[in-house]
């Protein structure tokens, strides 16, 4: 067992801040539950019907489930609607499928998942925000909360667009924030345009023909060109690409033959990879010379190739004046000496890209990797855990973003 968790000292700007930060336990509670209760994309039953328990429990004006499967959106208006204005907030809920290793009580119970990004932390702020402002509703317009399903390769947010998201809760911008563990607590990071790369999968079919081993000169080896293949797609990044664009193509997996066939050439041999970029021309340009490398490539050692590349997420890009909007913000919450607001953009992927597709808004991170080693583990490690100590500061920034966007002026 790890030794107990020292005493929250992070400290933030604000009434929001100061009164979300009495229900500090409650918030943590509710999180470490959802953390030994992970669910898989489209799966989140348990973790919904939480959820709306504690929307219900705040005082949400309207709870909707079921969009985009599993997902669930929560209505709070303001004291006053004249601005007709309506902000949207964005929190992910799914966990992943690779097995815990920590030890503390609120592990995952169930073998093969764990929320090893940190969803349960970024559902619990947001749900910490409908809290905040249900009760004080010191806003002019209307909130839109959306509890996401599916972000970890489901495309869980196109899932509820496609299901009316928008076209039921006309927002008239998006945000969301995801958990950093490089970047300590009380900090946040943006940055206007590309905040994250888009994220394809590539599959290469190559076909030979097969034979025996000790007379390998009567066979077309398709090992032989995969492994020819994964050397020449290197090429695309250093030799296609413009080095002031930026681009990864990643040959990551390769099947072919039975491990047990010492002489058995086999007949096919496959590859699988991802691309990331950020600009949609490049996007094209790596399609093209991959489908174009890896046929010539083939055909040079008698093989054939064919190449499946999949788009699976677009790039996350932040709109101009939402960031601008984010920035101040966060600098009202943490102060402006702890905003980076020229963060590098990363080459991970998001679905949140989606509804930046549709609507205006700003994706930023949120600092929790603290000196003690608490939130340290970077994501998608097996030993990670979520920061319990930023739930208020997260939540505030929340809290802050509709309120700032939709001001209540005291009427003359």
């Amino acid at each position: 067992m790890l030794a107990p968790r020292p005493v929250p000292t992070l400290k933030a700007n604000g009434r929001a801040f100061a009164h979300i930060s009495a229900y500090h336990p409650e918030l943590t509670a509710f999180r470490r539950d959802l953390h030994a209760h992970p669910e898989l994309g489209f799966e989140e039953v348990y973790t919904a019907a939480r959820v709306k328990e504690a929307l219900e429990h705040c005082g949400a004006d309207e709870i909707h489930s079921g969009i985009g499967k599993t997902g669930v959106v929560a209505v709070i208006k303001g004291k006053r609607n004249t601005s007709g204005k309506m902000t949207g907030l964005r929190a992910d809920m799914d966990a992943l499928t690779m097995t815990e290793h920590n030890d503390f009580a609120w592990k995952s119970q169930k073998t093969g998942m764990m929320h090893g990004c940190g969803h349960d932390g970024h559902t619990a702020m947001l749900v910490g925000a409908a809290r905040y402002l249900a009760a004080t509703r010191e806003f002019d317009g209307t909130a839109v909360l959306i509890f996401q399903p599916g972000e970890e390769g489901f495309a869980g947010a196109k899932a509820m667009i496609e299901d009316g998201l928008f076209d039921r809760f006309p927002v008239d911008a998006v945000y969301a924030m995801h958990n950093w563990p490089a970047m300590k607590p009380g900090t946040v990071g943006i940055r206007t345009g590309p905040m994250m790369a888009a994220a394809d999968r590539v599959t290469i079919e190559i076909t030979g023909r097969g034979g025996h081993g000790a007379h390998a000169y009567m066979t077309v080896d398709p090992v032989l060109a995969a492994a020819h293949i994964i050397t020449a797609v290197q090429s695309i990044a250093s030799r296609n690409v413009n080095p002031v664009d930026s681009a990864v193509v990643s040959i990551c997996a390769m099947q072919a033959g039975d491990l047990g066939a010492m002489s058995v050439v086999p007949g096919k041999a496959t590859l699988v990879g991802t691309v990331r970029s950020f600009n949609p021309e490049v996007q094209d340009l790596i399609e093209r010379r991959l489908s174009e490398l890896c046929s010539a490539v083939a055909l040079g050692f008698g093989a054939t190739a064919s190449v499946h590349y999949e788009r699976i997420y677009p790039a996350t890009v932040n709109s101009f004046d939402e960031t601008r909007f984010a920035v101040k913000v966060a600098e009202s919450v943490v102060g402006p000496d702890h905003v980076v607001s020229d963060m590098a953009p990363s080459m991970g992927a998001e679905d949140f890209s989606f509804m930046l597709q549709v609507k205006p808004g700003a994706y930023m991170r949120i600092g929790q990797g603290a000196e003690n080693g608490v939130g340290s583990c970077f994501l998608h490690n097996a030993r990670y855990d979520f920061n319990d100590d930023i739930l208020p500061l997260g939540a505030a920034l929340h809290a802050g973003l509709v309120e700032q966007s939709m001001p209540l002026i005291a009427s003359r």
